[in-house]
């Protein structure tokens, strides 16, 4: 068996961002059909069609590296969304969901934060500075929504759920 390069390992972590963005995709448009704020549901929609736009910064890296765009199962990503999924059917109705269901977009959020970094840092390493241009775009876009769901839950969705409760 040849020895796995570092080459091997950053084309592995953009085949598995790649299914993971995917996957997104299609949990926010659960998040939106599922959450009751209609500020939430404004913030996850401006998020999917960014999303959107990711995936297709992320087939551009694709081109460059002279590979197609190809997902890889991503456990992660499928354990972050079904914990999401779970929210959406457990706390349906009640007070607290859109509480849940940011904080399951935050980890989502999380989630890629990490990955685009050390993606970034990587394509650094190998001398791949336009795809690391691409993938720190994305990272900057991953940070702005996680500072955006962190106000929209201390401002609103957080007390609402709070108050709603008691």
């Amino acid at each position: 068996m040849p020895t796995k390069t570092m080459e091997d390992l950053f084309l592995d972590g953009i085949k598995d961002i790649y299914y993971a963005e995917r996957k997104i995709i299609a949990g926010l448009k659960k998040m939106i059909r599922g959450a009751e704020a209609q500020d939430l549901k404004a913030a996850f929609d401006k998020h999917l069609q960014e999303t959107e736009g990711q995936v297709e910064r992320l087939v551009q890296v694709f081109e460059l590296l002279g590979k197609p765009a190809r997902g890889k199962t991503c456990p992660a990503i499928d354990g972050i969304l079904e914990e999401g999924q779970e929210i959406l059917e457990e706390f349906k109705g009640s007070p607290a969901l859109d509480a849940g269901l940011l904080a399951a977009a935050q980890a989502v959020e999380h989630y890629e934060i990490a990955r685009y970094g050390t993606l970034k840092s990587w394509a650094m390493q190998l001398g791949k500075n336009d795809v690391a241009k691409l993938l720190d775009q994305t990272l900057a876009e991953e940070t702005k929504t996680d500072q955006a769901l962190t106000q929209l839950a201390d401002a609103k969705v957080n007390r609402e759920g709070k108050i709603k409760a008691a």
